[in-house]
């Protein structure tokens, strides 16, 4: 029987309806076609006039001349630098300038590299490469939120096939993400606790864990908005991915590469996005407010009735793809 659930987060409703998984469109196994030969790719090595002048780049060591990230603005960017930022009150209607900082991941040389198939190295590179740029919009003081994610394949929003996430830095807070900041003060001031410690420490050996090691925790969250959703959470309670330590970097690389490879064996190279979720800049959120990855394969496509209640509706379990995703890894049933 269709099921409703409660996000004990934002308090969103999610409606879990198993029998659709038995559409005929859901869950086909799809293979990511290149849509740009490399030549033609201006994240590959040699074009990188065919992009704006890099703010941030790491080298490769030890084989001449050459980079192994690349960052720079995006060439079509959501936001726009400028100077301060300015409103526009119209009585009813409220207006702020679209400035901010949007720039543009390129994550690694190779035209077909993905999260999933590349070295744990790189992807610690990958995830260094983030952090960097994190701590340097908080330093700089502008902005009120800084936002990473990825768009993984077409059908999640990508235009480039070449492996690349992306940055927005904001001058204000976005709804979803003050949504989720209200929820988890809610949680605290009532129990004195973080609600997500509180998730880490119910799911650790639950039926919606998938895994783990000493630093962070992988689970397919309890009111799951999409099919196969999972959240990477780490175990040390800190509000903004600034504040991980190398060390955690370098324990989440294999975790965030083992979710991602399993995801790609499950579902045939889905597309996807990741969102790395922090607290604002300038928010007294360290208490109540708890770091994360998120990565929701994108499946099928919003319809009317999300669109009209605000709710979605998942054909996948949580408890079922976090089953699947074990059986994938080959990790034992949890508590046994």
């Amino acid at each position: 029987m269709p099921e409703l659930r409660k996000d004990p987060i934002t308090g969103d409703w999610v409606l879990l309806s198993p029998k659709r998984t038995g559409r005929p469109t859901d869950f086909t196994k799809k293979s990511v076609d290149a849509t740009q030969r490399s030549e033609e790719c201006p994240f590959c090595p040699g074009n990188e006039a065919m992009t704006p002048p890099e703010v941030f780049a790491v080298p490769i060591t030890g084989k001449g001349k050459g980079w192994q990230i690349r960052v720079v603005p995006n060439k079509f960017p959501a936001v726009e630098p400028a100077g301060a930022v300015g409103g526009h009150g119209e009585d009813l209607f409220e207006r702020l300038d679209g400035a901010g900082l949007h720039e543009v991941i390129i994550e690694n040389p190779d035209h077909g590299a993905t999260l999933a198939t590349l070295p744990e190295s790189a992807i610690e590179e990958v995830l260094r490469a983030y952090q960097s740029r994190f701590r340097a919009i908080e330093k700089d003081g502008q902005f009120s939120y800084v936002l990473i994610f990825k768009n993984h394949g077409p059908e999640a929003g990508a235009t480039l096939e070449h492996g690349h996430s992306q940055l927005v830095a904001l001058p204000v807070v976005p709804p979803r993400a003050r949504q989720e900041l209200d929820g988890a003060r809610a949680h605290f001031l009532a129990q004195k606790r973080c609600i997500y410690c509180d998730i880490i420490q119910e799911e650790a050996a639950g039926v919606r864990f998938v895994t783990g090691n000493d630093d962070f925790i992988v689970i397919a969250p309890f009111a799951s908005r999409f099919a196969w959703e999972v959240w990477l959470l780490p175990r040390r309670h800190r509000a903004r991915f600034a504040q991980a330590s190398e060390a955690e970097l370098s324990s989440l690389a294999p975790v965030l590469k083992t979710t991602l490879a399993s995801l790609d064996e499950a579902l045939g190279l889905p597309p996807y996005n990741l969102i790395v979720q922090s607290a604002p800049i300038r928010d007294p959120s360290d208490e109540h407010y708890h770091w994360h990855i998120e990565i929701a394969p994108r499946l099928s496509k919003l319809a009317g009735f999300e669109w009209a209640t605000g709710a979605y509706i998942n054909s996948m379990p949580p408890e079922e793809a976090a089953r699947k995703l074990r059986e994938i890894m080959h990790l034992a049933p949890p508590g046994s």
